[in-house]
């Protein structure tokens, strides 16, 4: 523990296929993006991101190689086995990776009109990822925003960063820097406040998460 790294370049492929599924659902399913619950547009994004994973167009194709499938809500357990029921709100089992150990998205919704700000972003959903709860297994996870208000990435996650007194409670360590790739993509990296309770020291340190924060324009 933690697995191996996923690298970057696929991680940039399935975080450019998360937005384009997300574009097909703007498309086809607007009233639900735009006035949905956050589990409403989730269900969507996650029955999109299956479709590809079986469709056997050119263009699902990279998806399909790298993903088995998509799950909403699974449960989970925490690093020391105290919470057993634990639901991030998407799991993507990858073809090449345990099955144990699901790569983990977390989604928010960001509209400041309703009080849904980077604020609650953090706090109730990269905050997870740091003490244990989600992703604990890997080195990165996914940071989903389903934005109402226009936010973006630099206008808003940036310079929430960039106090100190949130870098410090978020063990903020680089970032958020953009990644290439189109839309509002980016990752940072953050210190995690737990240890491995199986593994003797120095093997039962976790080190450090990646999270590849994907913010999605939902109007």
């Amino acid at each position: 523990m933690p697995l191996p790294a996923i690298g970057g370049p696929i991680m940039m492929v399935l975080a450019e296929a998360i937005a384009a599924a997300f574009s097909a659902i703007r498309i086809e399913w607007p009233q639900t993006l735009a006035t949905g619950s956050e589990p409403e547009v989730t269900a969507l994004l996650v029955s999109r991101l299956n479709a590809m994973a079986d469709d056997n167009t050119e263009e699902s194709g990279l998806w399909r190689s790298l993903v088995r499938c998509v799950g909403r809500s699974d449960e989970c357990i925490s690093y020391d086995g105290a919470h057993l029921e634990k639901q991030p709100d998407l799991s993507i089992w990858l073809t090449d990776r345990s099955a144990r150990f699901p790569l983990t998205a977390e989604a928010k919704l960001l509209d400041t009109s309703s009080g849904k700000t980077e604020t609650l972003y953090c706090s109730q959903g990269v905050r997870r990822f740091l003490v244990g709860e989600y992703g604990w297994g890997g080195r990165e996870a996914f940071m989903l925003g389903y934005v109402r208000d226009g936010s973006t990435i630099p206008a808003k996650l940036a310079p929430y960063f960039g106090q100190s007194s949130h870098a410090a409670t978020y063990n903020v360590e680089v970032g958020p820097i953009a990644v290439g790739m189109g839309g509002d993509s980016s990752r940072s990296q953050h210190g995690r406040n737990f240890t491995f309770s199986h593994l003797s020291p120095p093997d039962n340190v976790p080190g450090s998460i990646d999270l590849w924060h994907v913010w999605l324009q939902a109007n």
